[in-house]
């Protein structure tokens, strides 16, 4: 399951459940859609607090981060990733640290923030770090 949506401040994606590579490449022509007359820059909250990672195959994760990388290259300053759990939330922050993206990407735990919505719009639409 996915779903992509215009908001104020650029994009929310939502990512649940087991996806598929033939849904990945449905999402990626949404994307692609979606983008068409975008503000040259904005936000991206990716949602993947119910997306089963173990559910799905490499060649899909791949094609979940090359159509992010279509948002990165049509605008996007910052992105907020939602996730679920301690584990999830501390690996895509050590990723993120190794690969330099952490300079423009935030992850946080919703499973032990209840304001992790507040956070992520706070980060996407004023700059302000969830992490300190």
């Amino acid at each position: 399951m996915y779903r992509v949506s215009k908001e104020s401040y650029g994009f929310e994606l939502k990512f649940g459940g087991a996806i598929s590579l033939d849904e990945m490449k449905q999402w990626r022509v949404e994307a692609v859609r979606a983008l068409v007359g975008a503000p040259s820059s904005f936000g991206v909250l990716i949602d993947m607090r119910t997306l089963q990672r173990d559910g799905i195959d490499q060649e899909t994760q791949e094609a979940i981060v090359e159509g992010i990388g279509l948002f990165k290259r049509a605008g996007m300053l910052r992105s907020c990733i939602i996730l679920d759990s301690v584990q999830a939330t501390a690996n895509y922050k050590r990723r993120a640290r190794e690969s330099r993206t952490y300079f423009f990407e935030r992850y946080i735990n919703a499973s032990v923030d209840p304001r992790w919505r507040v956070k992520a719009l706070e980060w996407l639409e004023d700059q302000m770090d969830p992490d300190r």
